[in-house]
């Protein structure tokens, strides 16, 4: 298998752009952070967060360890520059030691509005742990073939890479940002981290496998097709028109989307359109009528009928709990 691409410089014009346009279409809405600093052996409860919204991508940056997480029965340690990251917000546990108590950072939290990044200490004897923790609102899960990309677990290191990696000098920003508080500091931590987890999607994104979305953009015929398609998703697709603009046969382009991405070109088309509604949806007061056109469908009853399906809500519902939760508060 090919060595993962560095930066966007290393992939082929046309898988460039598509990942280009992926990210731009990856809305972070929103984030959270607060930071705890237990002490001695200590351990914390699995059960996620009542208060976390749906769509959060749960993360601890570890600003001084070390500690551990353990995941399902898998134990991985972490170490001081390390991000742990769970994008389906799957139940974990983090700790210190072995035996030690039960603490609740997240329990403890207090009322906001917050003046300054919480910091939540749990004194004992033995040495200290300072772990950020918090969510960052990511619709990356809203598409298929994007969610096929996350793992229930990313992991990684920034301290073995130094001043050469970027993402380790904007962890120890962030550190700074939340040891050293300064007027205007809570806006520009969160710009930090979301950056920062812009990042962390981009080398999802890139992590090479035999099938996928990375697969897909990196084959020559598939790439000019979804390059045309993402460009414009509006246009009156139709497998032939498709195939045209990719230099396959239909039947090549039905058999090259099921072997790299598991689907059809046209449920591909379907669902990157109601990706793009459940956007415009969140982000917009355009009438449920005016994006089901958009979204090729002629009906309002037709697109909530599609819509529901793949987003398990209806649109009218998804777009309230979406202004419900951008101004909810833990």
């Amino acid at each position: 298998m090919a060595d993962p691409p560095k930066s966007l410089t290393d992939l082929p014009e046309p898988a460039a752009e598509l990942l280009s346009q992926a990210l731009r279409r990856i809305r972070i809405s929103g984030s959270m952070q607060y930071c705890f600093m237990p002490q001695g052996d200590w351990t914390t409860d699995a059960t996620p967060a009542p208060w976390r919204p749906k769509d959060a991508i749960g993360f601890h940056i570890v600003a001084a360890g070390p500690c551990w997480v353990d995941l399902q029965g898998h134990r991985t340690q972490l170490q001081t520059g390390d991000i742990a990251a769970f994008p389906f917000g799957t139940p974990h546990v983090l700790g210190a030691g072995a035996g030690g108590r039960l603490i609740d950072p997240g329990g403890d939290l207090p009322a906001r509005p917050w003046p300054a990044t919480p910091i939540l200490r749990y004194p004992d004897r033995g040495s200290q742990v300072r772990i950020l923790c918090g969510y960052v609102q990511c619709e990356a899960t809203g598409f298929a073939p994007f969610r096929a990309v996350l793992p229930d677990f990313i992991h990684i290191r920034t301290a073995d890479e130094g001043a050469a990696d970027w993402l380790a000098a904007t962890v120890a920003q962030i550190v700074t940002e939340v040891d050293q508080p300064q007027p205007g500091g809570g806006p520009v931590l969160e710009r930090l981290t979301e950056l920062a987890f812009l990042e962390i999607l981009r080398r999802q994104f890139q992590t090479p496998t035999p099938h996928g979305w990375l697969a897909a953009i990196l084959d020559p015929a598939l790439s000019r097709g979804l390059v045309a398609l993402h460009a414009d998703p509006r246009r009156n697709w139709t497998l032939a028109s498709l195939a045209q603009e990719s230099g396959l046969s239909r039947s090549a382009l039905v058999t090259r989307f099921a072997e790299l991405l598991g689907t059809s070109p046209m449920r591909y088309l379907r669902d990157w359109r109601l990706f793009l509604a459940a956007q415009d949806l969140t982000t917009t007061q355009q009438p449920i009528i005016a994006i089901a056109t958009d979204a090729g469908y002629g009906t309002e009853a037709a697109f909530t009928r599609a819509f529901s399906r793949s987003f398990g809500t209806p649109p009218a519902e998804w777009r309230r709990s979406r202004s419900a939760s951008s101004s909810s508060e833990p």
